[in-house]
Parts: C-alpha cells; structure tokens; sequence
C-alpha cells in the first residue's frame, strides 16, 4: 500500500508557505498527500502590510468524525502553522487515524529572528511543547526552540556545546529526533543539527546572505516527503538543504519576489535527487 501523509496547517492563499509549499512538496517525492486546513489567510503575516484570517478549528472534530466513519488513515503526520486551541484536537487526530507505526513530524512554526509570530501570545510555545512530546521528529529554528526550552534566544552568539546542549533538551520534551535548523558555526555556511537521544549530526551548505519568506516550510515539507520515501533522517534533512539552497538561488535575482522562494523552479532539481 502506498504511503499517505496528513499535514495540518493554514493556507495562505498568496506567499509560497505552509499549505500551498506543503502539499506540491510532498507530492513531488511520490507521497500521497491529504490536507487539514487549520485556518485560511489571505496572504501570510510577513511583510504584508495586512491580512485576511479565518480560523478552521470548529471543523477538526467533525473533519475527523467522517474520516473515522470512512475508515480513512495516514501513515505519517506533518504539522506546521496552527493555534493553541487546536493542538489538543491534532492530538487526538494523530491518536485516532494513525496506521500502525505512523510517524509525527511537528515543525514548532511560530517564531523566527527572536520573535513570536503575529497573532501568538506568550503561553503559546508551552502549549506547542504538548504536540511536540507526541512526535517522531521535531524541527525548530534557533528561536522556536529557545521558546520552546523557555530560554533567552541567543542570536547569533553560540557555539557547538550550546547546540547539542539544546539539542538535548529538547529531546527531554518527549521527541525520538530533533532537528534544528538555522545552524552556523562559520560565516559561510548554514545548515542543521541531528540529534537521535544518543548521537549528533550535521549538515552544512553554502550560506546566501538573504533572508526569505518560506524557506523553514519548504525545507520542513522536504524533510518530511524524503522521510516517507524511505530516507533515513541524515539524508532527509541533507536533502532539505539543498533543496532549499537551489529554491533561493532561484529567487535571489528577481527583486520583486521578496514573499516566498520560487521553490517550484527547484522541484526537478529535489525529483531527480529522490531518485538517485
């Protein structure tokens, strides 16, 4: 039986993120990929002067009712961008439809650059470490996981010991891997950390000196495809990196694409790696 995978996020309509990156990513490593909206915006929260939001959490309950009643189940589970008050019903969604040994990806998406994101108040990342106790892989970037850990962010003045020491405790909340994203130890290099309880790995590509809108889901939504497709977590969280290197170097020359990555220009790129 072929694979199927459940991600549960918003859809911003406009701005190459959650949704409209989760599901063409997924689909193009080959997985079947079926949708929860957790809520619909116009257009993401970064950069735009202003938004639409309509909130989905009322349909969960009765989203997974029917799908319990159609006998429907998922091998893997991939959140992103969702609100406290729908974590518990995500829970229960990943309790009542899961396949046997289905696996729990959570991406911890609420913050970047030391903030939280627009709309989520501060008891939020502790709601958010409920979901990640239940998951497989966890993937947050520097600032999501100091948040997480209740910790002061440290911006760019770390070092090695302060990665895998983070990397531990945030094992201690109840997740079998993390990944930490946003990772650098040189001024020309950007990449990740890989904690399974017992050892450490890294990945590390070139550094772009940009920042862009996206690039954690379009690299999560990879990680996520390639772990389905059989990758071990070292290969799927290299491939993510690359992928998202060759969906900026996409971008990077057209100047008024500043909300998204052209990630899409990227996925013969990320099909004819999946099939090496």
């Amino acid at each position: 039986m072929d694979k199927r995978l459940l991600t549960i996020q918003d859809i911003s309509c406009v701005g190459q993120c959650s949704l409209t990156v989760a599901l063409p990513v997924i689909s193009a490593c080959g997985i079947e990929t079926a949708v929860l909206p957790s809520s619909v915006l116009s257009n993401h929260t970064g950069g735009f002067s202003a938004w639409t939001f309509h909130d989905l959490t009322d349909d969960m309950e009765k989203i997974l009712d029917r799908w319990l009643k159609e006998k429907i189940s998922f091998d893997a589970f991939y959140t992103g961008y969702v609100s406290k008050s729908q974590i518990p019903y995500i829970i229960d969604i990943m309790n009542k439809a899961a396949r046997p040994s289905a696996i729990r990806i959570v991406d911890p998406a609420m913050a970047d650059n030391g903030k939280l994101y627009a709309g989520f108040a501060d008891d939020f990342p502790m709601e958010m470490r409920k979901l990640c106790n239940k998951a497989d892989i966890i993937m947050p970037n520097l600032t999501e996981a100091a948040f997480l850990l209740g910790e002061e962010y440290k911006g760019n003045n770390y070092d090695k010991n302060y990665i895998e020491a983070t990397c531990k405790k945030l094992y201690k909340l109840g997740a079998k891997n993390v990944i930490i994203t946003g990772v650098s130890f040189e001024k020309d290099k950007l990449g990740c950390a890989i904690f399974n309880g017992t050892t450490f790995d890294y990945y590390f590509t070139e550094k772009i000196d940009v920042a862009m809108h996206g690039t954690g889901d379009v690299y999560a939504s990879c990680v996520a495809g390639a772990i389905c497709r059989g990758f071990s977590i070292q290969n799927a969280a290299a491939l993510a990196a690359d992928f998202v290197v060759e969906s900026i170097k996409a971008t990077i020359d057209d100047k008024d694409h500043w909300y998204g990555v052209k990630f899409e220009k990227a996925i013969p790129y990320l099909i004819k790696r999946l099939a090496i």
